[in-house]
């Protein structure tokens, strides 16, 4: 059986349903294409009809579609083959003045070994454009940045329960299905805005019932966990304390993140008396978190959530109306532009700890800011030496303690003298061993010497000191033996035959 998305897919603009505003947002766009010459990005949760709408843009503006999707290979040369030249040149097969449209599906997904290189290309492409693109995304800020300021933006929304019901309605009346009134909404209501997924689960009804009813609707748990950015539109501006609190557990975040999130972003809607509350609640949940993570004990979360879900909903004094751009927290690429600066602080702190016997945190927080402070742009440059010598610094260590370049003159000498303090620290420790192995290496040769050069002389002479030796022989009775003069030092000792 042909598979009713694709049948009942939308041809024209007109046909798109439940996001009206993007629709003519989209329409708008490429109608005034040639003033601002700018690609799109048309943003949502999957099955909201971005897809389809761009391809009927194509159809109402009379342009060729040519397409990219995950399908294909998203290397940075096959997107310049494809994208590239089909946002550059025109077509010989008919389009208004050349024009023809490149969709670019899944345009948040270019990542990983396959794509390499593809979102930078695809940033160049969109810039240089001489043809309408239209970039498809679920998750808007899944894509670079620099992509995004380089697009127009159209979000489209979930489908609401009472426009998925007309479509259903529809398709059931041209494929002939009876059907209860109640089975269609109750369709529409198990499939959280995703107009596809209801489309696709009315066929699945359809094709096993004869009439449509209620009771043939058994409809399976889906994932209906809420997008972050729908999320703070809830809380911030419509919810009230429960039902902020409520929405809460269907957010995958964590109560730090979603902290983050909420503390970052309430600024662009709240002022006043009505922000200051709201940070004091957002004050008290980061409190909580903070007896979590001294305590381990996880059940404190629950405080932390009320204070930062139901708290800032009851901060609000009036309405929030119209549409905010919220963004991820500003703590977060703070953390990634500070990664390597953190990373040589834990390490200095790390030998620290283990000189001095004290842990990590403590070295981090009580001993580095004291020498940071004393050793200060090198002015105690004694102090410096034996510091850097001490816990093993390189350049950029020292650079990091003290503020000072790590490629400056001051730095680099520092270092070096740390580095024959060390090897005079070295050798004191080893207490003159290696000079002491040296000296008797010196001694040992300066014999050898003596012996070869005596050696080299008259025969006469060995022979004469020969004869000595042996009349020396002969008389050794009479000469007395100084060895038994000098009395053994061992002769008072006691032995095992006194104590008997």
């Amino acid at each position: 059986m042909t598979d009713w998305t694709e049948k009942y897919r939308p041809t024209t603009l007109s046909e798109v349903r439940g996001n009206n505003k993007a629709r003519d947002q989209l329409e708008e766009w490429a109608e005034s294409w040639d003033d601002h010459r700018k690609s799109v990005i048309v943003h949502g949760s999957p099955g909201v009809g971005k897809t389809s709408a761009a391809h009927a843009l194509a159809t109402d503006m009379g342009w060729p579609v040519m397409e990219l999707n995950a399908s294909d290979s998203r290397g940075a040369d096959v997107i310049e083959k494809i994208a590239g030249e089909a946002a550059k040149s025109g077509t010989l097969t008919g389009g208004e003045a050349g024009r023809r449209l490149v969709v670019l599906d899944e345009a948040d997904n270019f990542h990983g070994n396959a794509d390499y290189g593809g979102s930078r290309e695809v940033t160049r492409v969109v810039k240089d454009a001489n043809q309408p693109i239209v970039l498809v995304a679920n998750e808007f800020y899944d894509m670079s940045k620099s992509l995004r300021n380089a697009c127009e933006t159209i979000e489209f929304r979930d489908v609401s329960k009472r426009s998925i019901v007309p479509v259903l309605r529809d398709i059931c009346r041209r494929e002939g299905v009876e059907f209860e009134e109640g089975a269609l909404e109750k369709i529409a209501e198990s499939t959280s805005g995703d107009l596809r997924s209801a489309v696709n689960d009315l066929q699945a009804v359809a094709e096993e019932a004869e009439r449509l009813t209620v009771d043939d609707v058994v409809t399976s748990e889906r994932d209906t966990t809420e997008g972050i950015f729908d999320f703070l539109d809830e809380l911030i501006k419509e919810k009230d304390a429960e039902g902020a609190l409520r929405a809460s557990y269907d957010v995958d975040e964590t109560p730090d993140d979603l902290l983050n999130w909420i503390e970052d972003n309430v600024p662009k809607d709240y002022e006043g008396a009505e922000l200051a509350d709201a940070y004091e609640f957002l004050s008290n949940a980061d409190r909580w978190l903070g007896r979590v993570r001294a305590t381990q004990d996880y059940s404190y979360w629950r405080y932390a959530t009320d204070n930062m879900t139901a708290g800032v909903a009851a901060s609000r004094r009036g309405e929030k109306g119209g549409w905010t751009r919220y963004g991820p927290p500003s703590y977060w690429s703070k953390l990634g532009r500070t990664k390597g600066t953190r990373n040589t602080r834990d390490s200095i702190a790390e030998r620290i700890a283990e000189r001095e016997g004290a842990s990590v945190a403590t070295a981090r927080r009580e001993i580095l800011p004291f020498l940071s402070a004393m050793t200060h742009h090198c002015k105690n440059r004694a102090l410096t030496v034996r510091m850097a010598a001490a816990y093993d610094l390189d350049e950029s260590e020292v650079s990091f303690v003290t503020g000072s370049g790590k490629d400056t003159n001051k730095v680099e000498s520092v270092v070096a003298d740390a580095d024959e303090l060390k090897a005079e620290k070295a050798v004191e420790h080893s207490g003159n061993a290696f000079f002491e192995a040296e000296r008797s290496s010196g001694a040992d040769e300066t014999a050898a010497a003596a012996t070869d050069e005596s050696g080299d002389g008259d025969d006469s002479s060995g022979q004469q000191a020969l004869t000595a030796a042996k009349s020396d022989d002969s008389d050794g009775g009479s000469v007395s033996d100084d060895s038994s003069s000098v009395d053994d030092p061992d002769d008072d000792q006691a032995g095992l035959s006194d104590f008997m």
